[in-house]
């Protein structure tokens, strides 16, 4: 009874995902590079009754396999054997905190159930989480972690971080959480304090990302919503798809910015002092809709989900409230391609990778599981000047597909190290790798002004 039990569910949700392949045949008619930009071409949507599906299993890097980085940069494992490591947190001593993680149980039933989490699996999303943080020390400063340990376990899906004063704040898939902690710690024995709990069931979009404006005095906490585009109506999305800004003194809260499907990476413009955010769009639309994107954030801003895409293209899937909202959302600054995942975001201020990279946003690009051909899969550099996103994107770390279009890893958090190079978390390499300068990029000439 028990072999049935197990096999019952697992034929029929190989059986769904061969039907899915049979009857999505679904192709994209746009490039990524024209459904990116501040002016993206956006298609016409194909409304599909199952998404689009195309997956790269996941096989991971063999010995001495590396990613491909850009011309003038250089790109060497930081630390490998961990386990779905998803976002990273300098510490001033040097040190690294890497979140292990995944989503939460999910108890989504029937076939179409079975079917996605199948998907996730071959995707290498369908680990149980780790629940954990780990810390990476690399006294030696030769640009590999020689010393790790377990600095908290017994989480649940955490993601975000953030160091403010003498507590380490941890974004749990269902609460923020702190800690009392020190740089220089390689383990915290303290219980953790609730400071505000996050809507968490269902889990669908559960990684809780955390920053800290300047002074600390607030904390910033991205909410994803717990659908695709509220297919369970807006009670099951309340407080979510949403950025939240928290008190930690007083642990009250309020709803920062609103209609932001799955915000994620989050990072101040050192320019402006602006607060920003990498937001992942809606499915089902096809393979060109609808693009992931990069924006600044407003407070009381309002972004589209889930009525609208793309600054107020209508989703006629979904029922339109009495009043139309288009008058009041706030335009998307970048276009980031379509089902790119684009997760991480750190801007350039503490990145010294050359007068390429000087003035702009390094993006962590999880990679598509609902395109074809695949997007993402990449950790690209977004140009800015007085603030704002100026020409194209560049690749800066590549080669996470083979070449039978098999994953190696899946690019997630960025962040600058100490010494400025930039640290990118593999969650299906099980690695986080260093992108540092070569001493010719690193002197070069200054760029040229953004057109």
């Amino acid at each position: 009874m028990k072999i049935r039990t197990i096999l019952i569910p697992v034929l029929l949700a190989g059986a769904a995902y061969g039907g899915w392949r049979m009857l999505n045949n679904e192709h994209a008619d746009l490039s990524v590079d024209a459904v990116t930009g501040a002016n993206p071409t956006i298609a016409e949507p194909k409304k599909r009754l199952l998404p689009t599906v195309k997956v790269a299993d996941v096989v991971g890097w063999k010995a001495g396999e590396t990613p491909v980085a850009a011309q003038g940069l250089r790109v060497n494992a930081f630390a490998t054997g961990l386990e779905h490591p998803r976002w990273l947190l300098p510490l001033s001593n040097g040190d690294v905190l890497v979140a292990e993680s995944n989503s939460p149980p999910r108890d989504g039933g029937g076939v179409r159930g079975w079917a996605m989490r199948y998907i996730m699996g071959r995707a290498g999303a369908g680990v149980p989480s780790p629940n954990r943080i780990t810390l990476l020390r690399d006294a030696d400063g030769d640009g590999v972690a020689e010393q790790r340990s377990v600095l908290l376990s017994g989480l649940n899906s955490p993601f975000g971080m953030a160091l403010v004063g003498d507590h380490l704040y941890v974004g749990n898939a269902d609460a923020l959480v702190r800690f009392p902690f020190k740089p220089g710690q390689m383990k915290i024995d303290a219980p953790a304090e609730k400071i505000v709990d996050l809507p968490a069931n269902p889990p669908g979009h559960w990684a809780r990302n955390v920053v800290a404006n300047a002074d600390g005095s607030k904390l910033y906490v991205a909410v994803g919503s717990a659908t695709n585009i509220a297919d369970n109506g807006m009670d099951v999305e309340k407080d979510r798809a949403a950025i939240w800004e928290v008190d930690p003194k007083t642990k009250a809260h309020r709803i920062y910015a609103y209609g932001l499907r799955n915000p994620t990476g989050m990072a101040w413009e050192p320019t402006t002092g602006a607060l920003w955010t990498v937001v992942n769009e809606r499915d089902m639309l096809g393979s060109d809709l609808a693009p992931d994107y990069l924006t600044h954030v407003e407070l009381g801003g309002f972004y589209g989900w889930p009525y609208y895409y793309w600054h107020g293209y209508i989703d006629n899937r979904v029922e339109q409230p009495d009043e139309d909202q288009r008058q009041y959302l706030v335009r998307p600054d970048y276009a980031l391609g379509p089902h790119t995942a684009s997760l991480g975001l750190s801007f350039a201020k503490d990145v010294k990778l050359g007068s390429r990279f000087a003035s702009g946003a390094f993006i962590g690009q999880h990679g598509s599981w609902n395109r074809r051909p695949f997007s993402g899969y990449k950790v690209i550099f977004v140009p800015f000047a007085n603030g704002k996103p100026a020409g194209k994107p560049i690749d800066v770390l590549t080669g996470f597909l083979d070449d039978k279009d098999r994953a190696r890893g899946r690019p997630v958090g960025v962040i600058a190290d100490r010494t400025g190079a930039l640290l990118v978390a593999d969650d299906a390499g099980n690695a986080v790798w260093r992108v540092s300068a070569t001493d010719a990029a690193a002197s070069g000439p200054a760029p040229e002004p953004a057109n």
